[in-house]
């Protein structure tokens, strides 16, 4: 199994939960994905980890990712939808989503969506809830300015469950 997170941040968390783990630092984005990942067989086996975003999800919450799309809230057409086997709904998105009219609890990020779409099929996806849509959020979260970054922390030592 590959590890794939997009940022440092992530990647330090995951060399700790994944400790043994071949780990893949993609940088944020289709364009870094799709480099990054370009030569790996699609086969392999593949747990993308990291930080997102949720309209409604409790920060510092980890999420296992069922239903992966593209957010793209301007344009209404039918595509693909990926399907995990986590019970989340995960929105893939170009830009830090700051806002949503979507009413069921999901998470965005900007990398999972197109990871599946390069043809990977043994995929899973585990997310911890770093904001709830405020860059703000996410920059004390992720950089330890926040109320949050000491559960988050505790989390990130292995304790990680469902809140």
């Amino acid at each position: 199994m590959i590890v794939v997170v997009a940022t440092a941040q992530e990647y330090q968390i995951a060399r700790q939960r994944f400790a043994g783990s071949k780990i893949i630092k993609t940088g944020v984005g289709a364009i870094n994905v799709f480099q990054t990942l370009s030569k790996i067989e699609r086969n392999t086996p593949i747990l993308n980890f990291g930080y997102c975003g949720s309209n409604k999800i409790k920060i510092g919450t980890e999420v296992q990712i069922g239903e992966v799309r593209l957010y793209h809230p301007s344009v209404k057409y039918n595509e693909k939808k990926f399907k995990l086997k986590g019970d989340i709904p995960c929105y893939t998105s170009c830009d830090f989503v700051s806002g949503t009219r979507i009413k069921e609890p999901c998470v965005f990020d900007m990398e999972l969506a197109f990871i599946l779409a390069m043809g990977f099929n043994n995929v899973s996806s585990i997310k911890i809830v770093s904001d709830n849509l405020s860059i703000k959020e996410y920059t004390g979260t992720v950089c330890g300015r926040s109320d949050h970054r000491s559960e988050i922390m505790e989390k990130e030592k292995g304790g990680y469950k469902n809140d």
